[in-house]
């Protein structure tokens, strides 16, 4: 039976990136994926790079803030293994704040505008009453359109020689001796001398160990600006309700998110839901009412108890875990990628991972 170097579990961004980091140390490399390679919450992801210290908890900061370094070489690489254009911006984002619900979310000047609301995005019509109790903040982030990206990377991988499994579900690792041996699956069995569990929210069906992940799902929608740079900026608002964020892709297009909602693996759209998005919208930029509504869509993040990934080793010898990532999947992918590979070749990571670990969770 043919075998391979390492199994990696889940056809993810971070499943994805981990293979091309492996296959680039002479790895040989198994992705074996439940249903379509890069279909789940990558897919759905709305690719805001958010390096921003009120929103990423204390413990991330730090991988949060070198991982969206790496991004600008990261997306060269994928687009060079891939030969496959990624659409990578680097506007930057304003984030709308009410001053009412209590303190700003930061306070030092870094995040001061560069210069007046209305001439930095001048399709937004916010009433003079509310902009008074406003703190609009400017973030130098970068965004990225999850769907390019995953689709170069499942090409760059492919072409470096990363085998895949589609429509495979992994039911279990196998152990042998005391380590992992490979992978069961709903089909057939694979065999590795390394296993590791990107499976996302359903990493925690997989024996035999038991991750506390779990699906959060998000409904979101993408439209048609009615003008291709009617909106700049990603735009958000934190503290509204709803909050809701505007993406706009360089193409026209601009993704309106998103719900975190607790609904098990449902992964249906509603449509009240849908229109409540839209129309936080056009609160924020009425010309959207031209726009023409081009998709709509749910995702499932993997969530854990304390809104952190888990990264590490587990219990059994061989078998290594890099799952609920929440909604920073796409931003930590490439600084996931880097440290997991260093960790499953026994060498030491550049950042320590123990806060991460599974065995936080042990009872």
């Amino acid at each position: 039976m043919k075998s391979w170097d390492a199994i990696i579990v889940g056809a993810g961004i971070v499943g994805v990136s981990l293979a091309i980091e492996l296959n680039q140390q002479g790895q040989r490399v198994l992705v074996v994926e439940k249903g379509e390679p890069g279909r789940e919450a990558s897919w759905a992801a709305g690719g805001m790079l958010a390096d921003f210290p009120a929103e990423t908890p204390p413990r991330l900061r730090e991988l949060a803030t070198a991982s969206a370094r790496m991004y600008p070489e990261f997306v060269r690489e994928l687009e060079d293994g891939s030969g496959l254009k990624i659409d990578l911006r680097s506007v930057g984002t304003l984030v709308l704040f009410p001053v009412e619900t209590g303190q700003s979310p930061v306070t030092t000047q870094a995040y001061a505008l560069p210069g007046p609301l209305a001439e930095l995005e001048p399709a937004l019509r916010i009433s003079a009453r509310t902009e008074l109790s406003l703190t609009p903040l400017f973030v130098k982030e970068r965004c990225v359109d999850p769907r390019h990206l995953t689709t170069a990377a499942i090409a760059a991988a492919r072409h470096r020689g990363v085998d895949f499994s589609s429509g495979d579900q992994v039911l279990a690792v196998e152990v042998a001796n005391g380590r992992a041996s490979g992978v069961r699956t709903s089909k057939t069995q694979f065999a590795a001398g390394m296993v590791v569990n990107c499976a996302g929210a359903w990493a925690g069906q997989i024996s035999p160990h038991h991750f506390p992940t779990r699906p959060v799902k998000g409904q979101m929608l993408c439209v048609a600006m009615p003008e291709k740079e009617l909106v700049r900026h990603v735009v958000r608002t934190v503290g509204w309700t709803p909050d809701v964020y505007l993406i706009p892709r360089s193409d026209g297009r601009m993704v309106i998110g998103a719900t975190a909602e607790e609904a098990g693996f449902d992964k249906q759209t509603v449509p009240e839901t849908i229109q409540k998005l839209r129309q936080a919208a056009l609160d924020l930029v009425p010309k959207l009412a031209e726009a023409r509504i081009l998709e709509a869509w749910a995702g499932l993040r993997p969530g854990t108890p304390d809104g952190l990934p888990i990264l590490g080793a587990t219990p059994t010898p061989g078998y290594f875990v890099a799952t609920g990532h929440f909604r920073d999947g796409i931003l930590l992918a490439p600084v996931t990628a880097k440290l997991m590979a260093q960790m499953i070749l026994g060498q030491k990571p550049e950042f320590g991972l123990e806060a991460f670990g599974a065995e936080r969770f042990e009872s």
